[in-house]
């Protein structure tokens, strides 16, 4: 079953539920992918909907953030909330030392010794991780490995 189809299933069974939470979310992700799919004129794969869905996980994070800065709590647990679901669609998350294993892998294949090369290793680690590892932390880690 497609990423797709199993939103289309969850959000029939969200509606059945009741559960109003879950269902404003799945319908906002699943008009995030329609609109993904109008801007690039074609319907999108697994691969591409995931990155969607990492889009609107970085989104919600960010906005949660926002919220608990300026003193938002109510704001921020519904950020937080509707994260909650998001992240039930994308692959398991790597663990810091399987994404730092990555790096290390890449900045060797490329021969990467400096800041310079950030650009050449920083798609080839995304490539690898496909939403499974946070870009921040990447490119975090990445940064790291080539200042030493």
């Amino acid at each position: 079953m497609s990423l797709r189809d199993r939103l289309a299933e969850e959000m029939k069974e969200a509606m059945k539920a009741k559960q109003t939470d879950r269902l404003s979310t799945i319908r906002q992700l699943r008009s995030a992918i329609k609109n993904k799919e109008i801007e690039i004129g074609k319907e999108l794969d697994d691969e591409a909907v995931i990155s969607v869905i990492g889009t609107q996980v970085k989104q919600r994070r960010e906005a949660a953030e926002m919220y608990r800065d300026n003193h938002r709590p109510e704001l921020a647990d519904k950020e937080e909330a509707e994260l909650a679901v998001l992240q039930q669609y994308l692959p398991a998350q790597l663990s810091e030392d399987e994404v730092r294993t990555i790096v290390s892998q890449v900045i060797l294949e490329v021969g990467a010794s400096s800041l310079k090369d950030l650009g050449k290793v920083m798609p080839q680690v995304m490539a690898r991780t496909k939403g499974a590892a946070e870009g921040k932390l990447v490119n975090q880690l990445v940064r790291e490995k080539l200042n030493s």
